[in-house]
């Protein structure tokens, strides 16, 4: 692609073809609020050219191709269209009514015991960013949560893009090496070394700019499917810093390893450090950093939790 395409192109339309031109423009225009940008020739229209909504079509009498599919993304479905969830337009373009922001949906609760070994031959798949991802809980609890291995075996700049979230929770906990991040009102870039961890809440805009040569992190969340939008029109850092800024009744968090405090843990013959998630969550979730002390005894214990996961960062535990 030549370098200087940004420039070149100045517009872009999705062809739809029609039998009927003066019926589908109609059904656009005066249905759905289309405005008219183009209509051609003027004593026996072939093409109209149309938008609205962040779209623009192009309807061409005679054309041949799929009618294709159209979604309008509304504020209140139910007041548009007589809560009408799919129209068809007279070329055939199928209409998909649905919620702008839809509520995040979380699948019921599915617990099940996991147990994950890695291996050097274990199987990493390359997702976002060009990132490679490992799954810890294949069956994702009925797709309630997922907990993900995500190394970057090369060093340097990171692919990224400013994007956030929708999701309930997400956590990652620098397994290995350092990764250079920044997060919206959060301050400058900040350097993540292995330990630290991070509380991303709903909804908050970041960017990954840099790494070390084999980062590995441990991320957490919930749901296990959930949607990953881009933010092209923020740049970050911001200017503005709001440390305690509320998102979706969660703050951010980042915990360091040089600055933690160690505490003895409800399991005789261990020691913890908090990640302050629980408090940053109003007791949604907790994160602690557990190890033994100078002996440690079998011990028999149970959680009331939805889901409790453990993951061996150093050595080896006995279950």
């Amino acid at each position: 692609m030549p370098a200087n395409s940004e420039n070149q192109i100045q517009a872009s339309e999705v062809v739809l073809p029609c039998a009927e031109l003066e019926s589908t423009l109609a059904f656009f225009t005066e249905n759905l609020g289309f405005q008219i940008n183009a209509i051609f020739p003027a004593d026996a229209p072939l093409v109209a050219v149309i938008s609205g909504h962040g779209v623009r079509l192009r309807l061409e009498r005679g054309g041949s191709g799929s009618p294709g599919k159209l979604r309008l993304l509304c504020r209140n479905p139910e007041e548009f269209a007589e809560g009408a969830t799919e129209l068809t337009a007279p070329n055939g373009t199928c209409i998909e009514i649905v919620e702008a922001d839809p509520p995040l949906v979380l699948p019921p609760e599915q617990q099940s015991f996991v147990l994950n070994r890695y291996s050097n031959d274990a199987s990493w798949e390359v997702g976002r960013a060009g990132m490679n991802y490992r799954d810890l809980i294949p069956n994702r609890q009925g797709g309630r949560f997922i907990a993900s291995h995500i190394r970057i075996p090369e060093g340097g700049p990171v692919p990224d893009y400013v994007h956030f979230h929708k999701i309930r929770f997400q956590m990652i906990y620098c397994y290995k090496g350092w990764v250079r991040v920044v997060y919206d009102e959060q301050g400058p870039p900040f350097v993540m070394h292995s330990g630290d961890c991070v509380l991303q809440p709903p909804q908050i805009r970041h960017r990954v700019l840099e790494s070390s040569a084999g980062l590995e992190v441990i991320e957490i969340s919930c749901p296990a499917e959930h949607e990953t939008w881009a933010d092209p029109d923020l740049d970050l850092p911001t200017t503005e810093v709001r440390s305690n800024r509320d998102f979706g009744g969660q703050h951010f968090v980042l915990h360091q390893v040089v600055q933690a405090e160690w505490s003895p843990w409800r399991m005789e013959g261990f020691e913890f450090r908090d990640t302050g998630i629980g408090t940053a969550t109003k007791g949604l979730a907790g994160v602690r950093v557990v190890r033994p002390l100078n002996g440690s005894k079998p011990l028999v214990c149970s959680h009331s939790g939805e889901f409790y996961f453990f993951f061996t960062l150093e050595g080896g535990v006995t279950l």
